[in-house]
């Protein structure tokens, strides 16, 4: 099996910083031809996006693709809700997660694999804000160390 090289067209920093991502899943999105075309352009925006779990379906809400320029009457609504394909035991593992669990399903970044767009989604706990400043803290100081590293090197 060749591997097929993934593109990323948008990905969902906000995400990965207000929430602890435990799982990541693969999984199909179900769109009309003006939105691939667009999707493939380049114009997604996953901010403030979430699935929603309705009649055995995982659905994501609030993810905007712009119109297709050149798409006239073929355009859809930019943030209508689009399905996610995936195995229906995927489905109820995760919709049992989020309703015992207190997790929540994010998108986490939508993708090229070969011609098929993918949707990169993660199970996701939330962050309290004191988390949030130890993860900047954190960071701030793998900065200064790499920094230090560099001077060092140099000199």
């Amino acid at each position: 099996m060749d591997k097929q090289e993934k593109k990323i067209i948008s990905a969902n920093r906000k995400a990965r910083h207000d929430y602890f991502v435990e799982e990541t899943i693969e999984a199909g999105i179900e769109l009309f031809g003006t939105e691939v075309k667009s999707v493939r352009a380049g114009t997604v925006n996953l901010k403030d996006s979430f699935v929603s779990f309705r009649g055995g379906e995982a659905r994501v809400l609030g993810m905007h693709i712009s119109p297709y320029e050149k798409g006239n009457i073929f355009n859809k609504d930019p943030l209508r809700e689009r399905r996610l394909l995936l195995h229906k035991k995927e489905i109820a593992r995760l919709y049992g997660a989020v309703k015992q669990d207190g997790y929540s399903v994010i998108p986490l970044s939508v993708y090229l694999k070969g011609s098929l767009v993918k949707v990169e989604i993660g199970l996701c706990k939330g962050k309290k804000n004191y988390d949030k400043r130890q993860d900047m803290a954190k960071r701030d100081a793998e900065r200064r160390i790499e920094k230090a590293l560099k001077q060092r090197n140099l000199a």
